[in-house]
């Protein structure tokens, strides 16, 4: 059996040595191990023992040089303890059994045979041994090292029990499939058809965690179509899944939205690792279905369609459980500006335009460029080509108007109070009605936002309004 060679870190030493201080024996399992082979960065260690994980993790609080503390989750038989940047978590070796209608087991004390057969997967079965007579020897007993080279996610045991008993593995398979690049096996993935259902048992917290690192891996939509192949994304879903499919009418096609939604995501990913501009991606379209209509004279339209994508997004992200917060609104933002940026691609871009996008935008400028770069999605290189060139001219213009103007974030130096104290007003829709129109006046060009000119246009609004100046600012 081969030998793997541990990184240098004291915490390996120390473990093994408290490991037979206490005369029982000790192995790192798990993702940390799967990751050590694919040379993957990882911190996380976990330690089963055949004993108690608890006292193992005290002992060898006791033997770091700082002495680090112990969480301790009785419950679950757990213990955790940070040695700078890494985390180690100590488990006594447990055997599991399940019941139909939950995903939490039974355990009971168990060998190192029965942990390695609870794991999900054969990568994630992998151990090395912490004891002194075999310090650094691999465990492999499902042949795991095997599928890692074959880059196959497989279960230990039969699919249909694993997934059965625990149906969020479901999504972890996809998900290690999506992190990894690898294949899942035909038989495990025939059990996640089989299985989908099942999902429905698990909360929908624990399946947005593992939905949004879908997301985050390097080539997402690679996860999204195993989810939609399976089923499972009908489930936990639906409501991408109207997106996919092309409808024809007198030999008029739209495109397949779908698949279009996943290549735009897939470009965002190429430039940028924020979660939430990917989410913008998912969601940029999601209303095309509802807005969908055609027209003789003009064929296929989805007029409206980033306003009513704007309006759906609390409810889907109150669906998945997602924050509705900051987050939500800067996805909520670049969904309803998405159109903004192509629709001056196609005609004389006026620094009004651009103002107003600057205004709208503000510090989300960026990314939205970005998801509008990566909307540009067509078979034609040279139209692809064409459209890129003029977002350069656009993105240009954005840099100039923005370094002349400084509209990002702007707002009139003339405030509501102003308004009021000027006119003695109290507030009211004039005051929102007169702010309004010195707004449009700024970002048309007509003023600059500047105190003397600004305030001099509003007093010219105000008397044109018969609003008699009380307290005139100028003097």
């Amino acid at each position: 059996m081969d030998k793997i060679q541990l990184p240098e870190h004291p915490i390996f030493e120390i473990v093994a040595a408290a490991a037979a201080e206490l005369n029982i024996e000790a192995y790192v399992i798990g993702g940390f191990v799967r990751d050590l082979v694919l040379k993957r960065p990882s911190k996380d260690i976990d330690v089963v023992c055949v004993g108690d994980g608890i006292n193992l993790a005290e002992l060898v609080s006791k033997k770091l040089p700082h002495k680090p503390k112990v969480s301790v989750f009785k419950n679950f038989g757990t213990a955790m303890l940070h040695d700078g940047d890494w985390e180690v978590e100590f488990v006594g070796a447990r055997k599991e059994s399940y019941r139909e209608h939950t995903r939490k087991p039974e355990v009971e004390t168990g060998t190192l045979e029965d942990d390695l057969k609870r794991r999900d997967f054969t990568i994630n079965a992998l151990g090395i041994s912490l004891n002194r007579q075999d310090y650094g020897q691999l465990i492999d007993r499902f042949d795991g090292m095997k599928d890692i080279k074959r880059k196959i996610i497989r279960t230990p045991l039969e699919p249909g029990i694993t997934f059965s008993d625990d149906p969020l593995r479901m999504m972890r398979a996809i998900r290690f499939a999506s992190q990894l690049k690898f294949d899942i096996a035909p038989d495990t993935f025939d059990a996640i058809i089989d299985n989908k259902e099942r999902i429905k048992i698990v909360s929908q917290e624990r399946i947005t965690d593992e939905l949004n690192k879908i997301i985050l891996s390097p080539v997402p939509s690679y996860g999204f179509k195993l989810l939609f192949a399976s089923g499972l994304l009908h489930i936990i879903f639906p409501k991408m899944v109207e997106l996919q499919g092309v409808e024809t009418i007198k030999g008029n096609s739209h495109k397949d939205n779908f698949y279009h939604t996943l290549q735009v995501l897939d470009n965002v990913a190429e430039v940028s690792d924020d979660l939430w501009l990917r989410w913008s991606a998912i969601l940029h379209d999601i209303a095309k279905p509802d807005t969908k209509r055609y027209s003789d004279k003009v064929g296929w339209t989805f007029h409206g369609h980033e306003e009513r994508g704007a309006r759906m997004t609390p409810k889907i992200f109150k669906d998945l459980k997602l924050p509705l917060n900051e987050h939500m609104k800067f996805v909520q933002k670049l969904i309803r500006l998405h159109l903004r940026p192509i629709a001056l691609v196609k005609e004389t871009v006026t620094d009004s335009a651009i103002r107003r996008l600057l205004f709208e935008a503000g510090d989300d400028i960026d990314a939205l460029m970005k998801l509008c770069r990566a909307d540009i999605t067509s078979k034609n290189d040279n139209k692809v080509k064409r459209y890129l060139q003029n977002f350069d001219k656009v993105e240009k213009r954005l840099i100039e108007v923005e370094e002349s103007d400084k509209l990002r974030n702007f707002q009139p130096v003339i405030t509501g109070e102003i308004i009021m104290e000027s006119f003695d007003l109290k507030p009211s829709k004039t005051v929102g009605d007169l702010k309004e129109i010195l707004t449009e006046a700024i970002l048309e060009g007509k003023v600059k936002n500047e105190f003397e000119e600004a305030y001099a246009y509003l007093l010219k609004v105000g008397e044109a309004k018969g609003l008699p100046v009380i307290n005139n600012k100028l003097q």
